[in-house]
């Protein structure tokens, strides 16, 4: 797959980012060898090889699952500008 100074502007455009006409051509060259790399790797046979998450093995830390005293909303909403029935009140964004 090869990238031309169409696609570089396009790709610019969508990132928003300001290329000149004298740096399209170099951005050209980059973005091609970045897809000969992607290229390369897909030619690398993973067909054995698991699906991982992290480069080192890890495990998930968990922890129990405990009924807290929560009761605690007053404490929480007591320096709020706007409240109701421990509720904090926020101005209405959208229409």
């Amino acid at each position: 797959m090869s990238v031309d100074a169409k696609t570089v502007r396009r790709i610019a455009h969508l990132a928003r980012i300001a290329v000149t006409d004298e740096e399209v051509a170099p951005l050209q060259d980059e973005l091609n060898a970045i897809l000969s790399f992607v290229e390369q790797l897909d030619a690398v046979d993973v067909s054995g090889v698991e699906p991982m998450t992290s480069v080192i093995p890890m495990a998930m830390k968990s922890r129990e699952d405990v009924i807290t005293d929560g009761g605690h909303a007053r404490e929480i909403v007591f320096n709020a500008p706007l409240t109701e029935d421990n509720y904090f009140l926020v101005p209405k964004v959208v229409e």
